[in-house]
C-alpha cells in the first residue's frame, strides 16, 4: 500500500543567512537511506559552505535562481531549470540576487551530516 508522508520535517540549514528546509522524504521524516527529497527556500545574499558530497544532488528550481560554483565554473540555474552535482564533486550553492530562490533538491542516496563534507 502506498504511504502518506502527511507533512515534512524542518531542518536547520547551513549558510549565513536563514534558510528553509522541509524534508519530505529522507532520513529524518521518512527514515529513508536511499532518497531524500526536501523543499528548499532560500533568501537574497544566501551562501552555503562549499561541500563534496558521497551523493548526487538533483536540484530543481521553482522560483528565483541558484548559483552552484564547483571547480570548473559557476552555473545560474533559472526557474524552471535544473542542476545536476555529481558526487564526489565540490560544489558551493547560494542565491547571490535579492529574490532568492525556492527549489526542490533530491539526493541519493539520501543527505546525511556524516556523508556532505562540508568545507
Amino acid at each position: 500500500m502506498p504511504v502518506l508522508i502527511p507533512s515534512p520535517t524542518q531542518i536547520e540549514a547551513a549558510g549565513n543567512k536563514p534558510k528553509l528546509i522541509r524534508e519530505f522524504i529522507g532520513r529524518v521524516n521518512s527514515h529513508e537511506s536511499h532518497i531524500s527529497i526536501a523543499h528548499m527556500q532560500s533568501p537574497g545574499g544566501w551562501v552555503e559552505p562549499g561541500q563534496t558530497p558521497e551523493f548526487d544532488e538533483y536540484t530543481l528550481v521553482l522560483k528565483g535562481s541558484l548559483q552552484v560554483e564547483s571547480n570548473d565554473g559557476t552555473l545560474f540555474v533559472a526557474a524552471g531549470q535544473a542542476v545536476l552535482a555529481r558526487k564526489g564533486e565540490w560544489v558551493r550553492y547560494s542565491t547571490p540576487d535579492a529574490s532568492g530562490a525556492e527549489y526542490i533538491a533530491i539526493c541519493l542516496p539520501a543527505f546525511s551530516m556524516e556523508t556532505v563534507h562540508r568545507d
